[in-house]
């Protein structure tokens, strides 16, 4: 499963976009040149002072409210950003009892750490999947004066051995994005 739907809708989209913009500047460039002629001249459709026949404005009426139904969708498709996550439970003998983890819960000391680094703003976090198979995705807001590639080898070197060992996991595969950002100083949730 991605991680990122939205950046593969996103680059759909644009595609179709971007054919749609292609197709209709080859029309006008044919039509310009003579090489297609679908409007007879002083027909009604060509410019002139008389209003379109009435079904253009439906057509036109319909072209926006599917448009703007796609735009909602789109924008939708933004919210859905963090990956899903899930309680761990833990299990060894189901007769004794289980203990179970949010998943926020288990995040929520390394963004702590996290956010005592210099150079980092804020910092959010979603770990997601099971115990057998998790992934970390880790949002990381980092002030103008940040250095990304210093903030990087501290997480590799002190906060995600620590959060592995907290989890008791050999592996965890970690996606980092960071977003500069123009705020500094005192930090705010």
């Amino acid at each position: 499963m991605s991680l990122n739907r939205p950046a593969r809708l996103n680059r759909t989209l644009l595609a179709l976009f971007g054919l749609a913009l292609l197709a209709a500047g080859g029309f006008a460039v044919a039509a310009h040149f003579g090489k297609l002629t679908l409007l007879a001249p002083g027909s009604a459709l060509t410019p002139g002072t008389s209003a379109p026949p009435t079904w253009v404005w439906y057509v036109v009426a319909a072209s926006a409210i599917v448009a703007g139904l796609l735009l909602l969708r789109w924008l939708a498709a933004q919210l859905a950003r963090k990956p899903k996550t899930h309680t761990w439970r833990f299990e060894t003998d189901p007769d004794r009892g289980r203990t179970e983890l949010a998943a926020a819960t288990a995040t929520t000391p390394f963004l702590a750490e996290v956010e005592t680094y210099p150079g980092i703003h804020a910092a959010h976090a979603t770990l997601a999947g099971t115990h057998d198979a998790p992934a970390l995705a880790l949002v990381l807001s980092v002030e103008q004066d940040g250095h990304p590639t210093a903030i990087r080898d501290r997480l590799e070197t002190e906060g995600l051995p620590r959060l592995r060992q907290a989890l008791d996991l050999d592996a965890l595969p970690v996606t980092i994005e960071f977003r500069f950002t123009t705020k500094s100083g005192a930090r705010t949730r």
